[in-house]
C-alpha cells in the first residue's frame, strides 16, 4: 500500500480503512475508476441532450417537487442551490477522524461509476482529503433517509467555495483555503448536488468508527475480565471447551477459548477452590462477551456491504441504458445492525460493572472496598458508583433510533430510517463503555494485589506491569478520577496481540 491508497481499486475493507487512517496515508484515483466517472459522466450528459423525459433530480426539482422541470440553462443552479439549502446540520461538531472518513467513503462510493460526477468533483474531495482541509460538519440533522442529506451538504459546501473548514488548526472560511492552494470553487453539473448529498456516508462513517473502536474493546473487554475473575478467585470450569461445544455459538466459543490462553500458567487460578459456582457475571462470561462478539460480527458484515455500494439518487447505469430513481440511500439496513450493536456493547459495559460490584464486596478474602484499612478509608467505593451511572446512561442510548419514523418533504418521504440518529449515539456507548473498563481495571488490579505472592498467568503478569507502572496500587484513599483518567489512557494507547 505504501504511502497512497487508489480509490476505486478494490472493495474497501476495515483493515485498509483503519491503514489508511492510522498510517495517514494519501488518496488517488485509480485509473479504472477515473475510466468509470468519465463513461458516467459522458453517457448522462448525452442522455441529457437526447431526452425530452424528465429525470429526476437532474431536469426536475428534489422530494416533493420532483414535479417541477428545470431549464438546462439552469441546472448548475439547481445543483448548488441544493447544496446551500440542505446545509441543515447542527448540534456539535464532529471528529475530524469522522469528517476523513465521510470524504473516504464518498470518493469510494462515487468511483463506482453509477452517480454521474465530473472527475474533477471526485478530484477536489480527496485533495481536501490529503490536505487536511477539514469542512465543519455537525452531528444533527439526518434522518437516514433520503441519505444524509444534512450532515453530506455541510461537507461538501466548500467544494463550491462556500461553508466554513478547519486548516492548519484554524476555523476559515472556504473559499480562503481553495485560493490558498490555487483550487477554483467546483461548478456542479447536473445530477452532482444528487451525488454528493445522497447516500449514507455520515452513518457509515461514524460505523465504521465504532466499529474498529469495537474490535478492539471486545477483546480488552475479555483481558479485563479475566482479570478480574483472578482477583475474586474464580474458577476455570465455565471456560472449558467442551460446555462450549454443546452450544457452538462461534463468539462463546472464541471467548472461551481467549479465556484460557489468557490464564493459562497461573497460579490463581490453578490453586484448590472453596466456591463450588461463581456469580453470572464471572461465569457467563463466555455467552455475554461472546453474544457481544457475534453482535459485532454480523454489524461488521451489514458495514462492509454498505461501505462498498451505491448510495446516491437517481442511479445511472450506462451499459443497461438506464436512469434509474430508487431507495439505496434508505438507511435501514444501518439503523437496524447500529442499535442492535448499541445494546451489545452496552451489555459489555453492564456486566463489567456488576463484576466491580462482586470485587468490593469483602469477599473470598478481599478487604471491603478494596483497601486495606477500610472505614478510614472509602477506598473504590465510589468509582463503582461512577461505573454504574455510566451503565444507566447507556441503558438510554440502547432506546432503538430504528423504530422511528416521522414524515418529511410533504409527505414524498414518508419513511426514514433514523439511521444517523442510531449511529451518533454508538459513539457515547463507546466512550462510556472505555471509562467502565477501566475502572473495572483498576478495581481487578488492587484486587489481584491481595492475592500476592500468588500470580496470575505470564500474559496477564505481563499486562498488570506495564499498567502498574502508570497508576499504581492504592493503599490510602487519593483522588481517583485521576487514576480513571490515567487508565483510560492506558487503555487506549495499549495494542493487544
Amino acid at each position: 500500500m505504501k504511502n497512497i491508497y487508489y480509490v476505486g481499486s478494490g472493495e474497501l475493507t476495515f483493515e485498509v480503512i483503519e491503514q489508511i487512517i492510522d498510517n495517514n496515508l494519501k488518496l488517488d484515483l485509480a485509473p479504472e475508476a477515473k475510466e468509470r466517472i468519465l463513461k458516467c459522466r459522458d453517457y448522462l450528459d448525452q442522455k441529457i441532450q437526447s431526452s425530452d423525459q424528465p429525470l429526476y433530480g437532474i431536469t426536475t426539482g428534489f422530494g416533493s417537487l420532483c414535479n417541477i422541470n428545470v431549464s438546462s440553462d439552469e441546472l448548475s443552479t439547481l445543483q448548488e442551490n441544493l447544496v446551500k439549502s440542505h446545509a441543515c446540520s447542527v448540534g456539535e461538531e464532529i471528529r475530524p477522524v469522522i469528517v476523513k472518513l465521510m470524504m473516504l467513503l464518498k470518493a469510494h462510493a462515487l468511483s463506482l461509476g453509477h452517480s454521474g460526477v465530473q472527475l474533477i468533483t471526485v478530484q477536489r474531495i480527496l485533495d481536501f482529503f490529503n490536505n487536511d482541509v477539514m469542512p465543519i460538519v455537525y452531528d444533527r440533522g439526518s434522518l437516514g433517509a433520503s441519505g444524509d442529506l444534512a450532515p453530506l451538504a455541510n461537507l461538501f459546501l466548500p467544494l463550491i467555495g462556500v461553508g466554513d473548514v478547519y486548516y492548519k488548526g484554524k476555523k476559515c472560511e472556504a473559499i480562503s483555503v481553495l485560493d490558498e492552494f490555487g483550487w477554483a470553487p467546483v461548478k456542479l453539473k447536473s445530477k452532482e448536488g444528487l451525488a454528493l448529498l445522497n447516500g449514507t456516508q455520515f452513518m457509515s462513517a461514524n460505523g465504521v468508527y465504532a466499529l474498529l473502536k469495537a474490535f478492539k474493546l471486545s477483546k480488552k473487554a475479555d483481558l479485563i475480565a479475566a482479570l478480574s475473575l483472578e482477583a475474586f478467585d474464580g474458577r476455570i470450569d465455565p471456560f472449558m471447551d467442551c460446555i462450549q461445544q454443546i452450544r457452538p455459538h462461534k463468539g462463546q466459543i472464541e471467548t472461551g477459548e481467549y479465556f484460557r490462553k489468557l490464564l493459562e500458567g497461573s497460579e490463581i487460578i490453578s490453586q484448590p477452590k472453596k466456591h463450588l459456582q461463581d456469580p453470572y457475571s464471572f461465569r457467563c462470561i463466555p455467552q455475554v462477551h461472546g453474544a457481544t462478539k457475534d453482535a459485532i460480527r454480523h454489524a461488521a458484515s451489514v458495514l462492509l456491504t454498505e461501505i462498498n455500494s451505491v448510495t446516491d439518487n437517481p442511479t445511472i447505469f450506462p451499459d443497461e441504458d438506464l436512469i434509474i430513481s430508487g431507495g439505496n440511500f434508505h438507511g435501514q439496513p444501518l439503523a437496524l445492525v447500529y442499535d442492535y450493536l448499541a445494546i451489545a456493547l452496552a451489555e459489555l459495559g453492564n456486566i463489567s460493572e456488576r463484576r466491580v460490584a462482586q470485587l468490593i464486596m469483602g469477599l473470598r478474602g478481599l478487604p471491603e472496598f478494596l483497601v486495606a484499612n477500610p472505614g478510614l478509608n472509602s477506598g473504590f467505593m465510589i468509582p463503582q458508583y461512577t461505573a454504574a451511572s455510566i451503565v444507566s446512561q447507556n441503558k438510554m442510548y440502547c432506546y432503538a433510533a430504528s423504530s422511528d419514523s416521522i414524515v418529511s418533504s410533504n409527505g414524498q418521504e414518508d419513511h426514514v430510517s433514523m439511521g444517523a440518529n442510531a449511529a451518533v449515539k454508538l459513539y457515547r456507548i463507546i466512550d462510556n463503555l472505555e471509562h467502565i473498563l477501566a475502572i473495572e481495571l483498576m478495581n481487578a488490579a488492587q484486587g489481584i494485589d491481595f492475592r500476592r505472592p500468588l500470580k496470575s498467568s505470564p500474559l496477564l503478569e505481563e499486562f498488570l506491569y506495564a499498567y502498574r507502572k502508570e497508576v499504581p496500587f492504592v493503599k490510602d484513599d487519593i483522588v481517583m478520577y485521576k487514576e480513571i483518567h490515567k487508565t483510560v489512557a492506558f487503555l487506549s494507547r495499549t495494542k493487544l496481540k
